[in-house]
């Protein structure tokens, strides 16, 4: 049964990027823009929820002038912006960030690693390292204008003091993400999370990681309740949101099971359907 919600209660909205505020072609729209701007104006909170690095993130956040607690990398850190404090962080391990190393290389595959800021490189956010450039690691950074360091992964994981990984990711043919995850998950079991993220993207995290954690790690930060809580998200990494939250909604272009699982469905994201749900709802005019 679908939930309600009364828009006079909602004080925030968990707000996923990539393939529901954005457009697909990664941009902002300007209606969508407006809107956010609009309601941020008049006191909403914008909780930026996504899988995406702080620095993948950032140009989003502050054309909307979002601030606060926001959840990146599917959870793995919640830092408040725009001053980058880290306020939670929950490490991959190292031996699974190897075995993961392992499998890409013995079937040909892209992987990546994030790194906590300053572990192995001098940079002001998370440092994002491959093994050789690939079709796919070009492909990622047009998507998030996040340049990658060319390292032996290896070698990196094998660096002393090392704490663990941010997060990992297969860039692949979804095809294959079923082998990667029974790989995975017959090795490791309940120690990870593995989510899709995009249509190629297999990110695995340490377990108890989610957007779901971490909203309610935000939630705790700025005294929120459920049902004063918007979920809004497209992928699986959205599911955990969504039952944090009071209420949510997907966009026509989410995958079935996240359309199933919303109490609203709203138009694509190519049609910025996300702007005309909360015109709608929060009685927004396109023209103030």
């Amino acid at each position: 049964m679908h939930r309600q919600f009364d828009p006079k209660k909602i004080k925030a909205l968990a707000l996923d990027l990539d393939g529901t505020a954005l457009m697909p072609d990664n941009t902002l729209g300007e209606r969508t823009l407006s809107c956010l701007k609009k309601l941020i104006a008049g006191g909403m909170k914008v909780i930026i929820c996504t899988g995406r690095a702080i620095e993948a993130a950032e140009s989003y956040r502050a054309a909307m002038g979002a601030e606060g607690p926001m959840v990146f990398f599917n959870g793995a850190e919640v830092v408040d912006m725009p001053s980058g404090k880290i306020l939670s962080a929950d490490l991959l391990d190292i031996d699974v960030v190897d075995f993961g190393i392992d499998i890409a290389r013995s079937l040909g595959l892209h992987y990546q690693l994030y790194f906590p800021a300053g572990a192995v490189e001098d940079s002001k956010w998370e440092a994002l390292i491959i093994d050789k450039v690939t079709p796919e690691a070009e492909m990622y950074c047009n998507h998030t204008g996040i340049t990658p360091v060319v390292r032996d992964l290896k070698e990196v994981i094998a660096a002393p003091g090392l704490q663990g990984c941010v997060k990992a990711m297969f860039i692949t043919d979804p095809a294959r993400h079923n082998e990667i995850r029974k790989k995975m998950l017959d090795r490791f079991g309940g120690r990870i999370y593995i989510a899709r993220t995009f249509p190629t993207f297999l990110e695995v995290m340490n377990a108890g990681v989610s957007k779901g954690e971490g909203l309610k790690t935000v939630m705790r930060h700025c005294g929120l309740k459920p049902e004063e809580v918007i979920a809004l998200g497209d992928e699986e990494n959205d599911l955990l949101m969504f039952k944090e939250a009071g209420f949510s909604a997907a966009p026509a272009n989410a995958r079935e099971n996240v359309r199933e699982a919303a109490d609203h469905v709203f138009g694509s994201n190519a049609e910025e359907g996300i702007a005309a749900f909360l015109e709608e709802q929060f009685f927004i005019s396109r023209n103030e």
